[in-house]
């Protein structure tokens, strides 16, 4: 089967949810966007994974076509929603691959409902939750800078300051210019600005705060199921990595050459070969 799309009702939440491949002999992978509050089809991985496994993504709770109601943001409401596609589609245990802020929200998920988990991708993923969530905000922050001028700079702030206010066309403006950041080490890429239409003010704001608000992640271990860490070699993150590396003293970790934060569209190549040795697929047994 091809490509098919849902819109699933968790309480007052609706979840825009792609399928891909659904094939009940399949086992189930499904991929976390990161964000908070921005939509990433990514298209690249999801093609690497359609011709090994059902593949489910889904635009989290006011992000895209996906609606929030009156049930918010909260950290629980995330891990209630991942649940609720696995059981739509009847699927007890299923491989999760989190990038950025999604590897993240993986993270949490594998503390709270890991005896669900086949295995467990961690692309670039955000450090943590509380205050090591700060230590990656000023990361990034010190990242971004660094890739502006001045006046991309002070548009980047303003943005910023008129999304904290509510404006989701600042936020998209924004998240624009992030985009360009990181990619400018490598070529000519396009940005779907179409997709950038779907970032909405609401779900960042409130999650980030959330995620402040959330107990800090302690260390993960006996784990029943494989764990891999990987992160560009001019990824966003700083020093709050070590934190989040040394909270999964079983997990496999990889550093890619030439590569920043979006390592399937900043390279691509060693990105497959590293998803190849982790999930044991030769190469020629995908059509990405």
């Amino acid at each position: 089967m091809g490509k098919s799309n849902r819109f699933i009702s968790n309480g007052d939440t609706t979840l825009h949810t792609n399928i891909y491949s659904l094939n009940k002999d399949k086992e189930t992978i499904i991929i976390l966007h990161g964000g908070p509050g921005v939509p990433d089809e990514m298209r690249e991985v999801v093609d690497y994974f359609r011709g090994i496994y059902s593949v489910i993504n889904f635009e989290q709770r006011g992000v895209g076509l996906s609606k929030c109601g009156k049930s918010g943001f909260k950290i629980e409401n995330y891990i209630s929603d991942l649940d609720k596609i696995a059981d739509e589609f009847n699927v007890e245990k299923f491989h999760l691959f989190g990038h950025s802020w999604g590897g993240l929200y993986a993270q949490i998920y594998a503390y709270k409902r890991g005896n669900r988990i086949k295995s467990l991708f961690l692309c670039s993923p955000s450090s943590g939750t509380n205050q090591t969530w700060k230590k990656t905000e000023k990361e990034v922050l010190q990242f971004n800078k660094r890739m502006t001028n001045f006046s991309e700079w002070m548009k980047m702030g303003l943005n910023s300051l008129l999304g904290m206010l509510g404006s989701d066309k600042a936020y998209q403006r924004m998240f624009e210019q992030v985009l360009k950041n990181y990619h400018s080490d490598y070529g000519k890429i396009l940005i779907d600005i179409e997709s950038l239409n779907g970032v909405h003010a609401k779900p960042i704001n409130k999650t980030r705060k959330e995620i402040i608000e959330y107990e800090p992640l302690t260390e993960l271990k006996d784990t029943n199921f494989p764990i891999i860490i990987t992160y560009g070699d001019n990824d966003i993150y700083g020093d709050s990595k070590n934190e989040l590396i040394n909270r999964f003293p079983t997990a496999n970790v990889q550093i890619l050459n030439n590569c920043g934060h979006i390592p399937w569209k900043h390279n691509l190549s060693e990105f497959k070969s590293v998803l190849d040795k982790f999930y044991g697929i030769k190469p020629a047994a995908n059509n990405a």
